[in-house]
């Protein structure tokens, strides 16, 4: 699916540069600080990637998504709980059988309404609703899939669950690279743009030979590219 690139009006730095330093920051658990470093070559201060990274993040991702197949029909969801300004907040995340991140979102508590509230979204999201969910035995689950996807066969256990739990990690290494989130909504933008774009560079490493990957890769770079326009428009005015 083709879709055009976000413009770069107003920027005087090239596009591939931009880009770069949006991926930097979402693919690794870099600070502003860390990307500015790397770019040594380029003088660009910690404060302009930070705003690149909030104007151009969730575009990026949002086209990024756009270009994925539809999601596998067995969907993995789970919570946990995460520190903001010292209270505790719950990230509610969503993958498909693949592994792949269908939606995020966070909110103050994992009550019957939190969970109605996520599974409303994520299937506002997708646009589609799954055969089965897995989820562990929180009972929030059962009483908002009831009210929520009736129709959708509910499977309750924490074994069954690992995929979702697992994709948790890479927002725990984040969390300890920023000592922290510093708001809801900071860091709601943050992991919805962060699981839009870290995936796409994290194919199924181990289930590839090594060629297999490198393939792979290039082909995924080249889609970056064709997303934030760096191969088309190597130059801004």
């Amino acid at each position: 699916m083709s879709s055009a690139p976000p413009s770069y009006k107003g920027h005087r730095y090239p596009v591939g540069i931009i880009a770069h330093c949006v991926w930097l920051y979402h693919r690794f658990p870099l600070s502003f600080r860390e990307v500015e470093e790397l770019k040594r070559d380029v003088l660009v201060s910690h404060e302009t990637i930070r705003r690149w990274c909030l104007k151009f993040g969730q575009s990026y991702a949002n086209a990024l998504r756009r270009r994925r197949s539809r999601p596998r029909d067995k969907w993995h969801l789970d919570e946990v709980f995460i520190k903001i300004n010292g209270e505790q907040k719950y990230l509610w995340r969503a993958v498909d059988a693949d592994g792949t991140v269908l939606d995020i979102l966070v909110q103050n508590r994992c009550d019957k309404a939190a969970a109605k509230r996520f599974l409303r979204k994520l299937m506002k999201a997708t646009q589609s609703a799954p055969r089965v969910i897995v989820t562990d035995k929180l009972r929030s689950y059962g009483a908002a899939h009831r009210e929520a996807m009736p129709s959708v066969e509910h499977h309750c256990h924490k074994g069954l669950n690992n995929r979702a739990e697992n994709s948790h990690q890479p927002t725990r290494q984040r969390e300890r690279a920023m000592k922290s989130f510093r708001s809801v909504g900071g860091a709601q933008r943050f992991l919805s743009a962060s699981s839009g774009i870290s995936p796409h560079f994290r194919p199924r490493r181990h289930l590839m030979t090594a060629s297999d990957y490198r393939a792979e890769m290039t082909v995924r770079f080249a889609i970056w590219e064709q997303v934030t326009g760096a191969a088309s428009q190597p130059t801004t005015a």
